[in-house]
Order: C-alpha cells, then structure tokens, then sequence
C-alpha cells in the first residue's frame, strides 16, 4: 500500500504555457517520502540528530504521461520497492485526483542512500529504521 498526500497546484508550480513545470514533480516527490518518513516517526532532523546519518538522492527517473494545471489536487504516493543495507529504491506518482482509477500524471523511482551526515560518506541504514521502513 502507498503512502498518499494531497499536493495543490499553484501559480507558482506551473510554467509559461499554465501546466505544472516538470522539474515541480521532483519537489512533489520529495514532499510525499519526507511527510512518509515522517509518518513512521522518522522525522528527518531528529533521525540526524539520534544517529547522525541521513537520506540523500542519489538517483531519480522520472516519466511524464500528462500535465497538471493550476488549481488542480494531485495525490502524489510513495512506495518503498526495494530495501537495502545502504539504500531504498521508492516508486512515486502523482495522480489527477483521489479515485482509485484517477490518471497517473508522473511516476518516478528515486534512489535514496544514508549518508552519514558529517563526512557525506556512503554507511549502513541503522537497523532500527531500516525495520521500520520494511515493515511498513
């Protein structure tokens, strides 16, 4: 099951031609994994905080099917595809709407490995959260 949240299109998303512009998904996409962590209480500053490591992106494919224009609610999802010692791949979408068979706008697959926060350097996902994140 995907982690859901309601994104709102707003001027300030969409280009020149009134749709939304395609480098905004990404930030949809960030949005949605950041309130899913948050979600299974690993809020991102305190999960630095108490082990000193974070997520960062180290690879994202995106693949535009339909625009998006002002005013328009998007559910944008988050879903964990594949768990790792050191990364986790996440399957994301935007959809036009909250219907079961609401159209797929955008979907993605974002890579995301820890790091640990001081040297930048690539670590293990403390086991701790790596449990919380592959039972959920």
């Amino acid at each position: 099951m995907a982690f859901r949240w309601p994104v709102r299109i707003y001027w300030e998303d969409t280009d020149a031609g009134g749709i939304v512009f395609y480098a905004n998904y990404l930030k949809f996409f960030e949005r949605a994994r950041t309130e899913w962590l948050r979600s299974l209480g690993l809020a991102q500053q305190p999960l630095r905080e108490l082990t000193g490591g974070m997520f960062v992106v180290s690879d994202a494919r995106v693949r535009y099917l339909a625009p998006a224009r002002l005013d328009d609610e998007l559910i944008v999802t988050a879903r964990l595809a594949d768990g790792g010692r050191a990364s986790l791949t996440i399957d994301q979408q935007a959809r036009a709407g909250s219907a079961p068979d609401a159209a797929v706008l955008c979907e993605g697959t974002i890579r995301i490995g820890w790091v640990d926060a001081a040297s930048l350097r690539p670590a293990r996902i403390p086991s701790a959260v790596l449990q919380r994140l592959t039972a959920s």
